[in-house]
């Protein structure tokens, strides 16, 4: 880091600290030159993710929508706020982990619907029916169908 008085650039950290709010650390650093003192803050870089859209735009993620499209979809299911917020968290957390500063909406409503499909059948077929956006009646039940034949087979058998 560079001196505020001199401009030299070798200094020694003298004390560290977490700010008040713990978002970012405090340093106080000497300068091995002029021997002055200075504080430094350092901070973690956010960098803002971006989703794609179906149509090739791009908008600032907002978890927001996620939270309020998993909401109505719990709707009258035996959901909690706790639960859901967890599962947006997880969600955040796997995207941010991918290091990449743009995603697909499409990869965005798959994640929710794979947290969903763990967490109740219900509000995972009621999500899938907004976010798959099924051109007829026939194409719902072929979902359905499909979604009925993967339950049984991890169903255990009882003989």
């Amino acid at each position: 880091m560079k001196c505020i008085f001199c401009g030299f650039l070798d200094n020694k950290v003298i004390d560290s600290r977490v700010t008040e709010n713990g978002s970012s650390i405090r340093r106080r650093r000497e300068c091995t030159k002029c021997e002055k003192r200075f504080t430094s803050y350092e901070t973690v870089e956010i960098v803002p993710l971006l989703v794609v859209k179906n149509d090739g735009s791009r908008e600032s993620f907002n978890a927001q929508k996620i939270k309020s499209g998993v909401i109505k979809a719990c709707e009258k299911r035996p959901i909690s706020a706790e639960q859901i917020d967890r599962m947006i968290e997880a969600i955040e957390k796997n995207m941010s982990n991918n290091l990449d500063q743009e995603i697909s909406s499409k990869k965005i409503g798959d994640l929710v619907m794979n947290e969903l499909k763990k967490m109740d059948e219900i509000a995972y077929i009621r999500f899938a029916a907004v976010y798959r956006q099924f051109k007829d009646i026939s194409t719902f039940l072929d979902f359905v169908r499909a979604l009925e034949n993967e339950l049984d087979v991890k169903k255990p058998k009882i003989s």
